[in-house]
């Protein structure tokens, strides 16, 4: 049978997607071959049914920061299959995915990350190759006022849990994700040039950035004492699309469109790094594919504001007078200052945030502004909702 250009193509990438799979050459080497680039072969591939997508493990992919590395893994990268493991607590919304629900790389498991032998099940059924854990009890204020053992529960047994998974399928875990934030390592007062870095040690005021702490360091110590490939990031605080309204942004929004007053506990001196949750994925892009286990990895914008300063932005961008502005007195264990040194990250990975905050602000407003029916959603679901707006 006399062979066509099409045939002698499709039996050539044939033959290198078995050498791939065999180990005997590299996508990077193929491309070479072909005069193709690296995506372009592997999108070849995958759609050629030669090989299968890497399937990654997003533990708390539902909520704020997990439904956008979710959405943004998916879109730029075919040869990824992503399943969202999710508990759906309050922060859990699925509302955040309903672009991708259908999407046949994307599956969704409810479960609880505490339990170790449903995630070796998920894992092994599904070869996981990749872990990612958003998953975490984070309401400062709820850390503070009532009693801490969900954020224990969840911020150092279920990252106990997951270690305990990735230590036992080995053949199975290329990489483990566990995404932190910069509150492990305690305040700065608002004079002091000192930044966070990866060795600053740690010293939480409050029981969530402790119980994140203490998962944190279980993390360093399988690292050193089973070779568990895992790196934990710190990130600064997050902003964006799919926040939950109960945050300083978006309760902030609500309350002006409303004309109702902002409320800003002591003063609103409070300084925090703010980061465009976008830039937080790509940054968590960076790791997963050139990060070093057993490293550490602050993520942050270089972008300091006060709440005052974020209060007053939304106000201006909105049109709307400062006298909406109301300050109350400051919450238990409100931390004055966070700082990140991202330098290590930048230097090390190559990444570094591309959206202004000017920018950033702006396309959270529009993205709220066009999205009052998800803010419905959650009201409806969540009746305590009201207490915030």
């Amino acid at each position: 049978m006399e062979q066509t250009p099409q045939n002698t193509s499709y039996n050539k990438l044939n033959l290198l997607a078995n050498l791939f799979k065999e180990g005997r050459i590299s996508i990077s080497e193929i491309a070479q071959l072909t005069g193709r680039n690296e995506d372009q072969v592997t999108n070849a591939f995958i759609e050629k049914g030669l090989i299968n997508p890497s399937v990654i493990l997003v533990c708390g992919g539902a909520g704020f920061i997990g439904s956008n590395f979710i959405q943004h893994i998916l879109e730029k990268y075919p040869y990824y299959k992503v399943i969202n493991y999710d508990k759906l607590t309050y922060a859990g919304n699925l509302d955040n995915l309903r672009n991708t629900e259908k999407n046949p790389r994307y599956a969704f498991i409810q479960g609880d990350i505490t339990d170790t032998e449903k995630l070796e099940t998920v894992v092994r059924e599904n070869n996981a190759k990749y872990i990612i854990n958003f998953a975490a009890e984070s309401h400062v204020g709820r850390s503070v006022m009532f009693r801490a053992d969900e954020f224990v529960k969840t911020n150092v047994i279920g990252v106990h849990s997951i270690l305990e998974t990735a230590k036992r399928n080995p053949e199975h875990i290329k990489l483990y994700i566990q995404i932190s934030t910069d509150e492990t390592y305690g305040s700065l007062s608002l004079d002091d040039s000192r930044k966070f870095t990866e060795e600053t040690c740690f010293a939480p005021n409050v029981p969530y950035a402790a119980a994140k702490g203490g998962g944190d360091l279980l993390c360093r110590a399988y690292s050193r004492s089973y070779n568990v490939p895992v790196i934990v990031t710190h990130c600064s605080n997050n902003y964006g699309p799919y926040q939950h309204p109960e945050k300083l942004m978006p309760n902030s929004l609500f309350r002006a469109l409303r004309n109702q007053p902002i409320m800003l506990h002591g003063g609103g001196q409070h300084i925090r790094d703010w980061i465009y949750v976008q830039d937080h994925c790509e940054a968590i892009d960076s790791v997963l594919h050139k990060g070093k286990p057993g490293e550490v990895y602050n993520i942050g914008s270089d972008n300091e504001k006060s709440s005052l300063e974020i209060a007053k932005t939304i106000l201006r961008i909105l049109g709307k007078p400062e006298s909406l502005i109301t300050l109350v007195p400051d919450r238990p264990g409100n931390d004055l200052r966070y700082s990140i040194n991202a330098s290590k990250i930048n230097r090390e990975l190559g990444w570094s945030p591309k959206v202004n905050f000017e920018d950033g602000i702006k396309k959270t407003i529009q993205w709220y502004e066009h999205n009052m029916d998800w803010v419905e959603r959650i009201r409806e679901r969540d009746k305590e909702f009201s207490k915030y707006i």
